[in-house]
């Protein structure tokens, strides 16, 4: 080849493609994606749009807001059951405080959850976790209540809120079923030696009682705080066919500490209405005086502590002198309720055996009998 034909063929990386005389040529094709030059302007690549499945994927993993979704309706559904109904739905985990604190817990973690997320806040996959949520609400309430009842033998109680307030001091009635042993009407004690209420309110108990039948099994001492005269009634028992004495009286003499309770009726009527407070009196489980139904003590520890306990024995037990003024109001309160219990009213009150047959004028004396039947004429 001569150099006239090297300086006429066309300058480039490949020599220029043959073509067989009458062929067509083909036409130029378009250079790959991949072979664009990079980093000019309206030439990337737009990055692809999740789908709906893979959103819905993304949104099913358990997250923050997925939890509190889920949690927040359990325990707010069981909380507010709780509230509603202490007993039986309450008696695993009280409304107040417990299950309170933990709904604010899974509210928290739902919000929070949700502030930090960047994807959607309300979707399928939420609303489907909120609507299980309540189901598990529902289901956990109603396995502890059916628990509660077939196999502890429970009480259906309703909140502190709902009772009727009575004209007695810190009093409080309840629509449910009679609390009885054996047909009796139960009087229930809650409370401790070493508490002061405890020890004040312990005479106007005791005294209440003496109006139904003897008492036995107490004995005299001194609360372990403030020193307030006490008859301990830890181990009493009453011979009545009118009350029958149930008492939870912690006798460790160690402040703070609270007694336990030795059935589910007990425990029931304990976390429904005492507010964890003591003393807690219930009569036949439909007159309650406990801090959650704005009772506080039935005596005033500062009113007795003047009196030692042989005083207090002597006058409480005769209705005589100013340590029994001092307890007799809430006293005949008792009497009435207890009364009541068994079917006396102010017209036929004095034709009741244990009024007529007991016979102690210092039980039943003009004054206890006027004012039982006054309070007997109030009571709801």
């Amino acid at each position: 080849m001569g150099l006239g034909e090297d300086r006429d063929r066309p300058q480039g990386r490949f020599p220029p493609r043959r073509v067989r005389p009458g062929a067509r040529p083909r036409p130029p094709q378009p250079l790959p994606p991949a072979a664009v030059a990079p980093g000019r302007r309206g030439e990337e690549r737009t990055p692809k749009a999740p789908s709906k499945e893979e959103r819905e994927k993304a949104e099913r993993k358990w997250t923050l807001p997925r939890i509190g979704y889920i949690l927040t309706p359990v325990f707010g559904v069981w909380f507010a059951l709780a509230y509603i109904i202490p007993s039986p739905v309450g008696l695993v985990l009280p409304a107040i405080p417990y299950l309170a604190l933990v709904l604010v817990v899974a509210a928290f973690l739902l919000l929070f959850g949700l502030f930090r997320s960047s994807g959607p806040r309300w979707s399928k996959v939420y609303r489907t976790t909120l609507v299980t949520g309540i189901v598990l609400g529902l289901l956990i309430s109603g396995m502890i209540a059916l628990g509660g009842v077939l196999f502890f033998g429970c009480p259906f109680l309703p909140s502190a809120a709902s009772g009727t307030t009575q004209p007695a001091p810190g009093w409080s009635s309840f629509g449910v079923s009679p609390w009885q042993e054996n047909g009796v009407p139960v009087f229930y004690f809650y409370g401790a030696t070493w508490c002061p209420y405890c020890s004040a309110s312990s005479w106007a108990i005791w005294k209440a009682l003496t109006g139904f039948g003897p008492v036995s099994g107490t004995y005299l001492q001194y609360s372990t705080e403030d020193s307030i005269p006490e008859i301990a009634l830890a181990h009493a028992s009453s011979v009545s066919n009118y009350a029958a004495l149930v008492v939870s009286e912690d006798t460790s003499n160690s402040t703070g500490t609270f007694p336990a309770t030795s059935n589910c009726i007990q425990a029931a009527y304990v976390t429904s209405y005492s507010g964890s407070a003591i003393p807690f009196v219930v009569i036949n489980g439909q007159y309650v005086h406990g801090s959650a139904t704005g009772g506080g003590t039935l005596i005033q520890p500062t009113d007795v502590n003047s009196f030692t306990t042989a005083q207090m024995y002597s006058q409480v037990g005769s209705a005589n002198g100013s340590a029994w003024q001092i307890v007799q109001d809430q006293t005949w309160w008792m009497m009435a309720m207890i009364a009541k219990a068994n079917g006396a009213t102010p017209s036929n009150l004095a034709q009741q055996s244990y009024y007529s047959a007991w016979g102690n004028r210092a039980v039943w004396g003009a004054s206890t009998q006027s004012s039982v039947s006054g309070d007997l004429a109030l009571l709801h």
